[in-house]
């Protein structure tokens, strides 16, 4: 606009003089000289102060021309007027340009400090949205382009990425990797996924003409130095050659040149980006469009982006290392896999209320216990995140430890009340842990045995939701189980119900988050029903199904864990049952019959081994019990139970024998003989029982002994 002002003003001087010299020549009109004065009173006010300049020294000229020399016939007084009266308006131009030029000034430099602030409003209000890394390296790039600069690039150390500690940068360790990168041609847009993947689209060659998202970066690299030396950078000239050092590159990053008409990047600024004592990564901003290069407010800015940057990643890396600990306790606690038990199949789920902590209070578990049986357990422990993940992994193993000494449902929860109290008045007694958000100790449970060889499941209920029962026929119906009291109020007892399963039955053991929808337990149970009856091809499926069709699209507010089995039964042709007399010479019938029954299951190989484990432990009863005698042998697909049942209740122990001792080598032979060994007691004595592996050979191992 201002470039087409001046020409037009000088065309104007050229016509106004000419005007003068004819009309006063031939029609006497000398007043055309106030028309003079316009011409620089309008340059002071539009044009620049060189332009302003040049048309007043031209006005002056003109004025000196026509009124001094072309025009006769004009007074001396009238002559001397004109040309002061042009002076005058020619030092009033200057004058007015010089203050209209000081304005825009002043307007400029706040409109520019607005601008900076605003930036960095939206920086603070956009940086940090998410607690992800790349995210967070990925919007330094999008407040910065096009507001700030034109290209902008994001570098973090690997190290960062996983949330562990940035290395030090003086000792040359670690490497930096390309995260995000934005510029104003849309090339190259994108940012890092935090595996040395790239996402986005485009690719321009002056866009990055580094190293590509998540590539490593050149040791001569401008970044690299930046960190080193650990202060901000900047140039406000950049050659060709320069801008892919600046972008963390060498010459092989370089590219062939930018399109035709793209301008090269003419100023550049690196920050390392700091928080809290540490080196994250490093930003870099490159002009290329923009006019006017960096200057120290420019850096003083980009400094401060960098520092709010900073926070957000060094906040997103703490949570990202505390994110990993709690799925590492997480994954610690809950089984990783489920045994192989020929009692059940099974399937189960795990969804924590909060998917970006992904840790809760919710457990479950398949226990393996004696006699081919196996313990089904479901349990939820009040509130969420690390602190009730941590009691649920106590809870969990002391689940565990009652379960190996073979306790009545009841009796377990019973003991596991007690224990829930203890770890109550623990947290109680200590200050710090009172201070912990959720810091109550609370829970339910639900524990279930099913044995296969009588079908029967016995179970019993601390506060939990009852399970849902599936029959062959694909009827589903919530069993009416006591309920109990949750766990931690102690004094109340718990009561076990017994029920007949038929082989193929489906059990499903849930936590109150999946049925809990809109806070109404009996529509969500209904649901689950619902979702239960039929038939489903394969479990898996089956809790797929059930999740889709409870949840439908809800975002859970509770932890929620599903536990499905489907039994098995083991037939007569199985399990081998003999009452043996209570007299030494038993002994030997006994080892026939096992010794026979082995022949008829094709396990040979098992023959000698299980004799000998046999024998001592009908011994052991015959001389350390009274009563009827019962000696069975199971068979499972992958192991071979053998138990002998006495009326006493006392529990054998393994102890050393000494070398001139006759007894007591027993049960040392028994335990080196077999896979696991243990007691348990029932209403009317106990069971001694012992796993063996029928694929190994136990000769070897008994000639070693």
């Amino acid at each position: 606009m201002k470039g087409g002002i001046f020409p037009l003003v000088l065309a104007y001087l050229v016509l106004l003089t000419c005007v003068q010299i004819l009309s006063t020549r031939h029609f006497g009109l000398a007043g055309w000289s106030g028309f003079s004065m316009l011409a620089p009173v309008v340059a002071g006010a539009l044009l620049s102060i060189r332009q302003t300049v040049i048309v007043g020294l031209v006005n002056a000229a003109s004025v000196g021309l026509s009124y001094g020399y072309a025009i006769p016939d004009l007074e001396m007084g009238v002559r001397v007027l004109v040309n002061i009266a042009s002076l005058c308006s020619f030092a009033l131009a200057v004058l007015v340009c010089r203050i209209r030029l000081d304005r825009e000034a002043r307007v400029r430099r706040l409109t520019i400090a607005r601008e900076r602030l605003t930036l960095l409003r939206v920086a603070s209000q956009h940086i940090g949205s998410t607690l992800d890394v790349s995210r967070t390296a990925g919007e330094v790039a999008e407040v910065a382009v096009p507001r700030f600069a034109d290209l902008v690039t994001v570098d973090l150390y690997e190290s960062v990425l996983r949330g562990d500690e940035p290395p030090d940068p003086e000792q040359g360790r670690g490497t930096l990797r390309r995260i995000a990168q934005r510029s104003t041609s849309g090339d190259g847009e994108g940012h890092g996924d935090g595996e040395g993947h790239g996402r986005g689209e485009g690719g321009g060659e002056w866009a990055a003409p580094g190293p590509a998202l998540g590539e490593a970066h050149a040791n001569d690299a401008v970044p690299v130095r930046c960190l080193i030396e650990g202060a901000s950078c900047r140039a406000t000239l950049l050659d060709g050659e320069d801008v892919p050092g600046w972008l963390g590159g060498d010459g092989r990053h370089a590219g062939p040149p930018g399109p035709p008409g793209l301008p090269e990047a003419h100023s550049g600024i690196a920050v390392p980006l700091r928080a809290r004592g540490a080196t994250l990564g490093v930003a870099v901003f490159v002009r290329n469009r923009r006019e006017e290069p960096f200057d120290a407010d420019d850096l003083l800015l980009a400094e401060e982006i960098g520092v709010q940057a900073a926070v957000c990643v060094d906040n997103a890396r703490r949570y990202t290392h505390e994110h990993r600990m709690s799925l590492a306790l997480q994954r610690s606690l809950l089984p990783r896999r489920l045994p192989r038990i020929a009692a059940v199949e099974v399937a189960t789920r795990y969804l924590p209320a909060d998917s970006t902590v992904g840790v809760g209070g919710d457990w479950f578990d398949v226990i393996q216990l004696s006699g081919a049986r196996v313990a089904l357990v479901v349990g939820d422990v009040v509130g969420h995140g690390l602190y009730a993940t941590a009691t649920m992994g106590r809870l969990r193993s002391a689940v565990r430890t009652l379960a190996d000494i073979d306790l009545a449902p009841d009796e377990l929860l019973t003991h596991l009340d007690d224990v829930v109290i203890r770890l109550g008045s623990e947290t109680e007694e200590s200050a710090e842990e009172q201070e912990i958000p959720g810091g109550a100790v609370g829970a339910t449970c639900l524990y279930a045995v099913y044995d296969p060889v009588g079908r029967t499941c016995v179970m019993a209920r601390a506060g939990h939701p009852a399970p849902v029962l599936v029959r062959p026929d694909g009827r589903a119906e919530l069993l009416e189980a006591p309920a109990g009291p949750p766990l931690g109020l102690g004094g109340l007892p718990f009561e076990a119900t017994e029920l007949s399963l038929p082989e193929g039955s489906l059990l499903a053991l849930y936590t109150n988050g999946l049925v809990d929808v809109d806070h109404d337990m009996a529509r969500g149970q209904e649901s689950l029903r619902q979702a239960l009856a039929g038939r489903s091809p394969s479990l898996e499926a089956t809790c797929d199904e059930v999740l889709g069709t409870v949840l439908d699209g809800v975002v859970p507010t509770d932890d929620i864990a599903l536990l499905v089995a489907r039994t098995r039964a083991l037939d007569a042709s199985h399990v081998a049952t003999w009452d043996i007399a209570d007299e030494p010479t038993a002994v030997g019938r006994a080892r026939e019959l096992a010794d026979r029954q082995l022949a008829a299951w094709d396990l040979s190989d098992a023959a000698f081994a299980t004799e000998l484990v046999v024998s001592e432990l009908v011994t052991n009863a015959i001389r350390h019990a009274d009563g009827p005698l019962q000696l069975r042998l199971i068979r499972e697909p992958s192991a071979l139970i053998c138990e002998v049942s006495d009326s006493s209740s006392t529990s054998p122990h393994l102890r050393r024998a000494r070398i001139l001792d006759e007894s007591g080598r027993g049960l040392f032979i028994v335990a080196n003989l077999t896979e696991r060994w243990g007691t348990r007691h029932g209403r009317y004595g106990k069971t001694i029982w012992a796993e063996l592996s029928p694929a190994q050979q136990r000769g070897t191992e008994l000639a070693s002994l």
